[in-house]
């Protein structure tokens, strides 16, 4: 009998990535990666760099949607799984408990403060999201469910019926009834919506992770008082913002907030194995699990398992140990610093903004010589010319970012935490070279009317 060698495996069939996902997985992913010259074939990786297999370098400004804060391939991660395979763990305990699961939900619940004392471990950021909304309603007694528009929380049905982006849901319909959507930094609607004191929860982002929108002064903080008011519980997403993303360890502490529910995942996984929470108030934990039968009303397979524990953990120390949430603060200022005057500079750029390491910039028709371009571009597709940055920023200045959204004239980035002061600047200076490019080089423009041929959008 042979042994099995993952190595040998993945030597064996060198060179397959994108016939097999394109046979088995998502042809139409894979014809969109050809279609923009996303098609590379990945060798390896190493904090905030991809390499292909002809050894080029590039600088990853995605990170996995914001999962490898604490950089790929972390080594101390990577140190901590391994040493958790060595010590041979019980693992999960259909009837029982083991320490890791405990120890990690101790530094969450003391990390995020305030009213948090319960950690409900999930598989994902949308798991959790759907943990909040079903244990909110059971809490409450109350079966409306209330989020932001253009807020992102996931794709499973519950987690969808909160977004309110049509390029998600449209498809999907009939979703769950009983889900209703404000607009986000607007405190007279969100008040008209909770008068009826019938809604379990306001589900939302505290910075909108899609087009990277930070909220209006007060708005937040308004939020929570008339959830207070009306007795809704107040849920703070923090898949995408926790653990350093904007320069606080969570992004509701910018403002002081006390929520009651938050999910979070993406960062706490180490990009490795994952994991994800629903941190929440004693209160709501109890209204749920408040007896003996009902002490296992909600759980899920594989969380929590012991290899997500321990790379939650190791995250959490990489976090501490090198000082990542205040970097994160620090380079945002230096990246908004570089960037916002490209607003002054160019024409087409309607604004830059940010907070931490969440940063986006958005395009707009400009009013002189380049209107002509910018219109037929966005004939041929709205919010394409975004993609006419970010394609020769990875084809010609190898550095990975994306357009945030479909119809969206709009770049964000989300970098691990562990990027460099070299690399900020030298996004930056790209950055600017290919807005300089893209408004009006006929080659760029033939680039344009072949993505928009070929149905290319950005996800």
């Amino acid at each position: 009998m042979s042994e099995f060698s993952l190595e040998a495996l993945l030597d064996s069939r060198r060179g397959e990535d994108l016939d097999l996902w394109a046979r088995t997985i998502n042809p139409q992913f894979v014809r969109v990666l050809r279609t923009i010259g996303f098609d590379r074939t990945w060798a390896r990786a190493e904090g905030a760099y991809l390499y292909d297999t002809e050894g080029t370098r590039f600088l990853d400004l995605l990170g996995g949607f914001g999962m490898y804060g604490v950089g790929r391939n972390n080594p101390t991660v990577r140190g901590a799984l391994a040493e958790a395979l060595e010590l041979e763990t019980p693992g999960m305990l259909a009837m029982g408990t083991t320490l890791l699961p405990g120890l990690l939900a101790e530094a969450l619940v003391g990390l995020a403060g305030g009213r948090i004392e319960r950690c409900l471990f999930t598989s994902s950021g949308t798991e959790a999201v759907e943990a909040a909304i079903k244990l909110g309603r059971a809490a409450t007694g109350r079966t409306r469910v209330l989020s932001a528009e253009h807020g992102f929380h996931g794709l499973t049905l519950g987690s969808l019926s909160a977004n309110a982006n049509a390029e998600f849901t449209a498809r999907f319909q009939p979703l769950l009834p009983g889900f209703g959507h404000v607009p986000f930094g607007d405190l007279e609607a969100l008040e008209t919506a909770l008068r009826r004191e019938d809604v379990a929860l306001f589900l939302v982002e505290p910075v909108q992770g899609k087009g990277i929108h930070v909220p209006p002064d007060g708005y937040l903080e308004g939020a929570q008082e008339l959830c207070r008011r009306y007795g809704t519980l107040f849920c703070v997403d923090e898949v995408m913002t926790g653990f350093g993303r904007t320069g606080r360890m969570f992004a509701f502490q910018h403002w002081g907030l006390e929520p009651d529910l938050v999910t979070v995942a993406k960062t706490l996984s180490g990009g490795y194995v994952p994991v994800g929470a629903l941190l929440m108030a004693r209160w709501v934990h109890e209204a749920v699990f408040d007896s003996m039968p009902h002490a296992m009303s909600h759980g899920s397979t594989f969380a929590p398992n012991e290899l997500g524990m321990a790379a939650g953990l190791a995250t959490l120390h990489e976090l501490r140990e090198r000082r990542l949430v205040e970097a994160s603060a620090r380079l945002g200022d230096r990246l908004l610093e570089l960037t916002r005057p490209l607003a002054d500079e160019f024409e087409v750029v309607r604004g830059v903004r940010g907070l931490g390491l969440a940063w986006a910039i958005e395009f707009g028709e400009p009013q002189g010589g380049g209107r002509r371009t910018y219109r037929m571009i966005e004939r041929a597709q709205r919010g394409l010319f975004a993609q006419l940055v970010v394609v020769p920023l990875f084809t010609k200045r190898h550095i990975l970012t994306q357009v945030a959204g479909h119809d969206m004239a709009v770049i964000r980035i989300l970098p691990p935490l562990v990027v460099t002061d070299a690399d900020v600047e030298e996004f930056a200076d790209a950055l600017r070279a290919m807005i300089k490019g893209a408004q009006g080089p006929r080659s760029l423009t033939k680039l344009a009317l072949t993505a928009a041929n070929a149905g290319v959008r950005g996800r």
